[in-house]
C-alpha cells in the first residue's frame, strides 16, 4: 500500500474514495473454472496536499495488467479513431511535420494513431508494452518496440539514432506507478524544438460529473492542470498550451516542450489555470466530497435493477469497458441483474466480466434476445453505441445511462 505521494512522497492523509476491493478491471475470465481463483485488490484513491496528484493506495505490477493478453484495443472504437486522424491532421499542420519529420506514440496500442501519420509519410516509432497490441500495430505498417516507457527507454530509443519532433502519449498517463521517471522519458527524447502532448481524463470533469467509475486499478493517478504543470515542470517540460476535449467524459491535451523552449503560454493555458482554480481544486473539501455522493448513484441503479426484475423484463448491457466494471463491481451487481453483456471486441466475447462474471457476446446478441433494457456502460460513447444498435427500438427495447443520474432514453 502507497502512504506518500507517488511524485513528491508527502505523507497521504485525504482520502478521495474508498470503493472496496475489486478484481482488475480488464481481467475479463476465460470460463467459469477461474471464478475460484479469481483476485481482488483495495481500491482507494486519495490526494495528495502538496501537489494535488490524486492517486491509488495499491501499486498492481504493471506487468501482470499490460501482458500479451492485454484485452484493451483501441481500434474497436470507431469514434476514437476519428480522434485519432483529427489529431494527426492537427498536429501535421500546426507544426509542419513532414517526411523528415518523426512522432513518437507511448502506449501506442494496436497502431490505431500512428497509422495515420505512417501514411502522410512521417516515420512513427510505437512504444507498447502489450506485446498482442504491438503485433497487430507492426501487421498495420507500424514499427513498436515492446517496452514500458520511462528514462531507460527514452535513452535506448536516443542512442538507436531516433528523436522526436512530435510525441504522443494519450490516456497513458495514469497508467504509469513512477510519473516522475516516464515524464522524464519525454525530455530525453524530444528533439530541442520538439513537442509532446499528453492526452488524460481531466480530474476536474471526473469530479464535476461523478465519474467514480473511472478509477481502476490501471489507473495509478487522476490528473488536473495543476498537478500536470508540477510534475512536468519538475521533470524537464514545460506546459505552453491546453485544450480541453470531449472524449473520455472531458479530456484534456496538455501541450508541452523542454524547459528551455521559447513558446510562450497561450490563452488557453492562463483560462485553464484560472477555472481549476476557482473549482476548487486546491481545496482539501473539493476532493473528500466526491466521495460521499457515489452511494446515491449505485442506490438509484440497484433500484432500477430491483424494479426492472419484478416487473418481469431483462436487462442486457453494451460495452465491457473498463469502466463499466468499477461501476458493476461498487454497484456490487451480478449476472443475476444483467443477463449479459455485449461487445465488439472479439478479445472479450466468450469470456466472463470480473467480478460480476457477466458473460460477453457479440453485438449480434442482442438482437437474438430482445432485451428490455441495455445499459450503456461506457457512457462517454453513448452517441456511438445508440446509432449502432437504434434498432432495439422495433422491440420497444431502451437504452439506459447511469453516470452522472440514472436516465432511460
Amino acid at each position: 500500500m502507497v502512504h506518500a505521494c507517488r511524485f513528491c512522497s508527502t505523507p497521504l492523509t485525504n482520502v478521495v474514495a474508498d470503493l472496496g476491493a475489486t478484481p482488475w478491471s480488464n481481467s475479463f475470465l476465460p470460463n467459469e473454472a477461474a471464478i475460484e481463483t479469481e483476485r481482488s485488490f483495495p481500491l482507494k484513491v486519495m490526494v495528495c496536499s502538496e501537489c494535488f496528484l490524486v492517486q491509488t493506495t495499491e501499486t498492481v505490477p504493471p506487468g501482470e495488467i499490460f501482458n500479451a493478453e492485454y484485452a484493451y484495443f483501441s481500434s474497436f472504437s470507431t469514434s476514437w479513431l476519428d480522434h485519432a486522424k483529427r489529431y494527426t491532421q492537427l498536429m501535421t499542420e500546426r507544426f509542419g511535420l513532414g517526411d523528415q519529420s518523426t512522432v513518437i506514440e507511448v502506449a501506442s496500442n494496436d497502431g490505431y494513431l500512428l497509422q495515420y501519420f505512417a501514411a502522410a509519410g512521417v516515420k512513427v516509432l510505437g512504444v507498447e508494452p502489450a506485446a498482442n497490441a504491438a503485433e497487430v500495430a507492426e501487421g498495420r505498417g507500424v514499427p513498436t518496440k515492446v517496452a514500458f516507457f520511462g528514462s531507460d527507454t527514452a535513452k535506448a530509443i536516443v542512442e538507436s539514432g531516433i528523436r522526436a519532433d512530435l510525441t504522443a502519449a494519450n490516456n497513458v498517463l495514469a497508467h504509469v506507478p513512477d510519473i516522475a521517471d516516464f515524464v522524464r522519458g519525454f525530455q530525453i527524447v524530444l528533439k530541442p524544438e520538439g513537442v509532446a502532448t499528453f492526452e488524460f481524463p481531466h480530474l476536474l470533469r471526473m469530479i464535476e460529473g461523478l465519474q467514480f467509475d473511472t478509477i481502476y486499478h490501471e489507473h495509478y493517478s487522476y490528473i488536473s492542470l495543476l498537478a500536470a504543470e508540477r510534475i512536468f515542470e519538475a521533470c524537464g517540460l514545460k506546459v505552453f498550451d491546453v485544450e480541453e476535449l470531449s472524449t473520455h467524459g472531458g479530456s484534456l491535451r496538455v501541450y508541452a516542450q523542454r524547459n528551455d523552449g521559447v513558446r510562450v503560454p497561450t490563452e488557453r493555458l492562463l483560462a485553464m489555470r484560472e477555472e481549476e482554480e476557482r473549482f476548487g481544486l486546491k481545496d482539501m473539501r473539493t476532493y473528500r466530497e466526491f466521495g460521499t455522493r457515489i452511494a446515491a448513484v449505485c442506490d438509484a441503479f440497484r433500484d432500477f435493477l430491483r424494479q426492472a426484475r419484478d416487473e418481469g423484463k431483462v436487462v442486457a448491457a453494451y460495452g465491457a469497458a473498463a469502466k463499466g466494471n468499477t461501476f458493476l463491481n461498487v454497484c456490487g451487481v451480478t449476472r443475476d441483474d444483467i443477463s449479459f453483456v455485449v461487445d465488439r471486441s472479439t478479445v472479450k466475447q466468450g469470456k466472463l466480466l470480473p467480478g460480476s462474471h457477466i458473460p460477453v457476446y457479440a453485438p449480434s446478441e442482442l438482437e437474438r434476445a430482445k432485451p428490455d433494457y441495455v445499459v450503456i456502460l461506457p457512457w462517454n460513447l453513448t452517441a456511438e453505441i445508440v446509432e449502432s444498435c437504434k434498432y432495439i427500438a422495433d422491440w420497444g427495447g431502451r437504452f439506459v445511462t447511469a453516470i452522472p443520474t440514472l436516465r432511460i432514453l
